[in-house]
Order: structure tokens, then sequence, then C-alpha cells
């Protein structure tokens, strides 16, 4: 295992962000071994036909490494992120019957591969253990998609963006503001969302939890499986970590700033956007400032034609991002977005339109961060990261009709001090741990009063965690950790009892390196997710319709309400995970790269918080005018539960073209052995792509996903269906046009009527989309 310095661990990271700058300084930092052979930069285009050698690599950096310990002979490889958006991380998608015979023919492909290797920018992950780690040596399923997968996709939403990575679904339709994500079968708060490196808390039904312009973004790290150890509460399904883009992201080497401005257009919806960034650096400062907007002029049509009523939403992004390093052990940031969306739609935003319920909707989000980073050039002990954060929230819904205002509001405050030290206890000891203190506080109102839809609460959470990489051996890793939590939960309601719980969270994760190109770990952990504060307290009317007689004396009154349930048990699971990465540059021919995994997973869950819809509830009848009046309720109640299944996914880039496979096969069930209701449609997700000269790259996405039936009583179905998407990019290599980026695409090329279960409204049909960047 690699004990880096602070100081060398924060130039990798530059050395990332930025490789023509330090020219394959990633490599060597991560493994000294490799200044025995040539090394390129693993860009796409002009930069993929940069060779660069260990001399020029150490005489750049050698300076800054401070006693590096053997690597045993690992070599980190990374393959270019595919076009097909999907995580560079490269796992690889067959059912496990099929997996035997890649295996076999990778280790003699290994055998006969050329003997000049062709190493490429390893990847490197951080969300998974909260330290910068190569994902070869990360024990986790995880994948990672960068810049240019992000801007290729030309995505307006978080499905776009993220929705066909392996053992994931964007739920909620094609209304931006609805959607929520599901990793496994865990959904909205069973996944832990971190917007630079702060936590994301807010969730009301409905609402969304997606409130960021992915224009800004350079980089999203989805880790599946429980991560309660490092995450706390809400991860269950898994971890999903988003960063936004900083001045050394954008700056070319040489200057002091810069600025770029992209346009784009989407057929459907005739949406239009754009955006401006300005960056810059000046000796220890460095700033970024970005403005973006969307703007739709109709509503979405699904592939039937079919208007989406009430889909045309408009949205603004402004973020304002400072940096001060005034030596080399230190860093401050901070920074201030600001987030805004309007329009027409319904109050649940991802059903159909209804003009008796519709609201305008005006809707902001703010978010600051406060970091230092300390990490003291020789020092093996302190490499420590301070955040301080604030997330605020309020949507305002106006019905059409002027007879009802709704406001909602939630605030976060949070604290995050994680230390990170390499001990040498007789074998090689790499330590993460830290304290986290977090502060959620909600309100609702309607037209001025409490709102007991969404009641006044505070929630409060302490928490100590710790994760120890013990390297047995020269190939095999042992990964204890343990965390506690203690939250707290106080409404502000009359009859409502507060909760005051605490919870372990443990796991026990193994890495075994066979060589230099393999990976095989196994995860087991105890993960939870407290009761959310709509979860407990939850009162008033759901939802009402008109009533009707159900016999003599009865009548139904069409009202829906809430029943709060104080009660309520912290979701609890035991997850296990097995899997397996392979990563080789040179398999076939030189400068081709290779890249594959699969993993298993099992989770047990106990107390798994089901709400339940009661369309009539004869426990609720009470004396009426003519005999007795009959509600309807909607209930949160602890169940068990069980989800399983397989991922996988493959990449392969032989540099003039390239190919990718993705596989999801999510199952779950409840106690009783009846199915639930939040399991994704199975899905396979294939790429092809070619490079007909640098600075072209054309492809097609073709996703396959197969009708889901297994599904509560009365629930609907999720109909399978096939898509196929088109992509092009064009970045001009004259000198009038450097800089520029132009790309083209078709999402749905063949206008598929479909829907992504479990919900039931279609997603657009046909879209053409263009965009253009041009940096300065």
């Amino acid at each position: 295992m690699i004990a880096l310095t602070g100081y060398a661990r924060r130039e990798r990271e530059r050395a990332r962000r930025n490789p023509r700058a330090y020219r394959g300084a990633g490599q060597v930092l991560a493994s000294p071994i490799l200044a025995m052979s040539p090394v390129a930069t693993g860009k796409k285009g002009p930069e993929r036909s940069k060779q660069l050698h260990a001399k020029d690599v150490l005489d750049c950096f050698g300076h800054h490494l401070h006693g590096l310990p053997e690597t045993h002979g690992r070599v980190p490889s990374r393959m270019p992120g595919s076009a097909s958006g999907q995580s560079v991380s490269s796992e690889w998608g067959k059912p496990m019957r099929h997996f035997a015979w890649p295996v076999v023919a990778l280790f003699q492909m290994s055998a006969v591969a050329a003997q000049e290797p062709f190493i490429l920018d390893p990847i490197f992950v951080e969300a998974a253990s909260r330290d910068v780690r190569e994902l070869l040596d990360t024990p986790a399923t995880v994948s990672v998609l960068e810049t240019d997968d992000l801007e290729g996709r030309m995505a307006t939403t978080f499905e776009e963006l993220i929705g066909d990575t392996p053992g994931v679904s964007i739920e909620g339709g094609p209304r931006g503001i609805a959607q929520e994500p599901n990793i496994r079968g865990f959904q909205d708060e069973q996944i832990v969302l971190r917007f630079d490196g702060g936590r994301f808390n807010f969730n009301q039904a409905h609402r969304g939890r997606f409130f960021v312009d992915p224009e800004i973004l350079k980089r999203v790290e989805v880790v599946r499986g429980g991560g309660s150890t490092l995450y706390g509460s809400g991860a269950l399904g898994g971890v999903i970590a988003v960063e936004t883009k900083d001045a050394d992201d954008l700056l070319e080497p040489g200057r002091s700033g810069g600025a770029r401005v992209n346009f784009g257009y989407a057929s459907n919806g005739e949406m239009a956007s754009g955006g401006l960034t300005v960056f810059g650096r000046q000796g220890a400062v460095d700033g970024l400032a970005f403005f973006g907007w969307r703007g739709m002029g109709a509503d979405l049509d699904d592939g039937s034609g079919e208007t989406i009523r009430n889909s045309q939403l408009d949205m603004m992004n402004g973020l304002v991002k400072f940096g001060f390093e005034p030596n080399e052990a230190h860093r401050l940031e901070i920074s201030l977005s600001r987030y805004g969306d309007d329009g027409t739609t319904p109050p649940n935003a991802n059903a159909v339109s209804t003009p008796d319920s519709d609201v305008e909707r005006d809707a902001e989000v703010t978010t600051a961060r406060l970091s230092w980073d300390y990490a003291p050039a020789g020092s093996n002990a302190v490499d420590l990261s301070v955040l301080l954060y604030a997330n605020e929230l309020e949507i305002i819904e106006e019905t059409t009709a002027g007879t009802r205002i709704d406001e909602t509001r939630y605030d976060t405050y949070g604290m995050e001090v994680v230390n990170r030290s390499h001990l040498d206890l007789g074998r090689p000891v790499r330590l993460v741990y830290g304290i986290e203190a977090v502060r959620d506080s909600q309100e609702g109102l309607r037209d001025g009063a409490a709102r007991e839809q969404f009641p006044d609460a505070e929630a409060t959470t302490f928490a100590a965690f710790g994760e120890a990489t013990i390297a047995l051996s020269d190939r095999f890793e042992l990964i204890p950790g343990l965390r506690y939590d203690v939250y707290k939960r106080e409404p502000d309601a009359a009859g409502l009892a507060d909760v005051d719980e605490g919870f372990l969270s443990p796991r026990l994760g193994v890495s075994y390196r066979p060589n230099e190109n393999w990976q095989i770990y196994g995860n087991v952990a105890r993960a939870f997710r407290a009761p959310s504060l709509t979860e407990l307290y939850n009162d008033g009317v759901h939802f009402a319709m008109e009533g009707f007689p159900l016999g003599p004396g009865t009548t139904f009154s069409g009202i829906n309400r809430f029943v709060p349930d104080p009660d309520l048990e912290p979701e609890k699971s035991t997850q296990v995970e097995i899997g397996a990465r392979f990563s080789r540059s040179g398999v076939m021919r030189a400068e081709d790269s290779l890249g594959l995994s699969v993993n298993a997973y099992y989770a047990d869950v106990k107390d798994y918080m089901d709400q339940t819809v009661t369309f009539i509830d004869f426990s609720t009848a009470v004396p009426g005018p003519d005999g007795l009046v009959v509600d309807g309720t909607t209930t949160t109640e602890n169940v068990d539960a069980k989800l399983w299944g397989f991922e996988a996914e493959l990449d392969y880039d032989a540099k003039h073209w390239f190919a990718g496979i993705g596989l999801s096969l999510p199952r779950g069930e409840g106690e009783d052995g009846e199915p639930l209701g939040s399991i994704p449609q199975d899905r396979l997700t294939v790429t092809l792509g070619y490079r007909p000269s640098e600075p072209w790259e054309i492809g097609g996405r073709a996703t396959f996903a197969a009708r889901q039936d297994d599904v509560p009583e009365g629930s609907l179905t999720g109909e399978s269906f096939t898509t196929l998407d088109l992509f092009a990019t064009w970045r001009p290599d004259t000198p009038a046009l450097r800089g520029a980026v132009l790309r083209v695409g078709v999402d749905n090329l063949f206008d598929e009527t479909y829907a992504i279960y479990p919900n039931g409204l279609n997603q657009p049909g046909r879209t053409v989309k263009l965009s253009a960047s041009m940096a300065f």
C-alpha cells in the first residue's frame, strides 16, 4: 500500500484534474514502478498520442515525493472515459453464467499481450473510502463519471446524466424537479446525496432531490451498497457524491485566467440553455464564477406524440468559488451557489397534470461551503479536512386557481472533520477517522398557517467513525470499520413525541490483488436509516376526492389522511457483497485498454419503512349525519425485506473504436415473499463508438429494459422498452477554433413510448440535442 504525504496526494489530485499540465504525474505518484516504462495521458483526441517518459515525470515531481514504500509490482491503469457516459470504472456486464469464458480469455491475452505497456491515467475514487485512492485498490462497487463523460451526455436532468449506471435508476418521471435516485431497490432517503462534500438531506414526496445544473459538474461518484460506516444514516443503498468544477479544472497550462461559454438546444420542449464560466489563479488565490440557465418554450412530448402537460419549467444556477493556498500545507476554499426553478406543474410532479390541482412553483436553493485542508509535507500522521456547510431550500406552490399557497422550507447545517493517517505497525496501515454533526429543520405553511402534511420539526445527528486498511501481505488487505450515530427528532407540535436513538454501523471488507490487473473484494456491512421527520410526524390530509355512499348508513368521505407514527424503528440492514475487477492496457494491441467488473450482493433489511395507502379504511369510522363516515389512510410501518442482485460492466477502447456493456439484475421481496414496489427493471446497456480521426467521435447507445411484473398487488407494472441514442463530438484542431467543442445527439431515436418503473408517466420522445462550448 502506498503511503503518500498529504502534499503528494494533493499533487496527484491536481494531476488527475489537469493531466496536460502535470504530464503523467498521477501514474508516478500512484506507483513509482511506472518510471520504468513510457506512459500516456489517456485523454481523448489530440492528447491521446502524447508519450511521456519517466525522466520527464521524475524531473517534474521527484522532489515532492517523501519515502514512498514499495508498490509490490502494482501498475495502475485506466481506460479513457467511453462515450457511453458509463462509469470509467469499467465494470463489465454479462450474466454470471457467461462470466467464465471471458476470465479465461483475459488470462490468456495477458500472457501474449505486447511487452511494451501502454499505461493510461489511473482512476481515483474518494467517496468510497473518504480518501483518494486508486479504483483497483478500492474494496467497494463504485462508478466514476468525469467531465468528458458528463458533458458528452448533454444532460438536462439527472436521469439523462447517470440513469443508466449499473445498479442505478432515476425515478420520478420526465420532470427533473421530481427525480429521485434508486440504487438496487433502495430509494430516496435510503441513499445519501453529497454535493461538494456536504450532505443534502431534503426529501419530500414528489419534489425531487437534485438541485444543480449538470453543466457545472466535473465529477459524479456512485458508491453502491451499504455505506453507513463512513456516511451514517441513509446509506443503505449507497452514496451519490457530486463535485462542481473549480479553477484548476479549467485553466490551461501556463495561463493565469480564462473563460468558457456554452450554448445548447433540445428540440423536445424547445429547451435553450447557456452558461458562462470565468476562472483564474493569481499566486496563492484562485477563483471561479459560473452562471447557467435553461429555458423551455413548450411542454415535452412522449414517444406517442402526446404532450406531457405542464412539464415546461425554467431553471437557473449560479456558483462562486474562491480558494487560498498560503503554502504547500494549507488550502482554504469558500463557495456559494444559488439554484432556482419555476413553472406550472402538478403538486405531485411525477404524475399527470390535472387543471384542478396544478400549482405555480417557485423553488430556490442556496448552498454555502467553507473548507480547510491541512496536509504538511513529510507527515504521514496528518492529512486533515474540515468542512462547514449549509443548505437552505424554499419551495412556494400556489394553485393556479389562487385558492391555496403552500410554503416548504428545509435547512441543513453540517460540520465534518476527517483525518487520514498512514502508520507502520509491522505492516502498513491506512486510517480514516473523524466526527460529523448535522442539524436539519423543516417548516411547512399553508396559507400562512402550520401545515400538518409537512410539520415543523428538527433533526440532530452526531457521529464518530473510523476505518482502517491493513495490508496483511503484499496483495491482501483487511478493512475493518466502525461508526456510532446518535440522532434526535423533535417535533414542534402537541401530542407528538421526541425520538432519541443511537446506532452502531460496523463493516469488514477484504481486498485481494492476484496481480497488477485484477482485484477481488468482499464486504459485510451493517447500514441504517433513521426515520425522517415526515415519516414520523406527517399528519393531515394526503389527498381528497369526491365522496360516495358505501351502503346504508355508511359514507366514504373521499379524504385520505396521513397517520403519524413516532414509534417507527430505524431501518437496519446486513449486506454482503463480493466482486472482481480487471483493468489492463495493451491487451490485444499496444494502444488498447480493457476494463471489466462484476459483483453480486445480498441485503437483509429489518424494519424496512413501507408506506401504505389504504383507499377506504373502515378503522377510521366515526359517527356522521347519516350514520358512519369512513376515511382513507396513508400509513408508514416497519416490515422486513430482502434485496439481492447482480451487476456487471465491460468497456473496451481500441483508440479508433470503443464498446461498452452494462448490466443490472435487481431482485427483492418482503418477509412474506410478496414483491416490493421499489425494485427496478432488469436493464442492459450497449454502447458502440468510432473515432475516424482525432477531432471526431461518433457512436450509439442502446438500452434494453425488461418488463417488471413482479409488483405488489394492485400496483402498476413496468413495461419493457428499447431505446437508441446517437451522439457525436467534434473538437476542432485548427488554431482559430482551438478550445471549441461541438456536440450533436439524438435521444430516443425511434420515438419509443416508455416509462421508467415504478413511475407511470411516460419519458420524452425523440429529442435532437445540440451543444457548443468555447474556452478562451
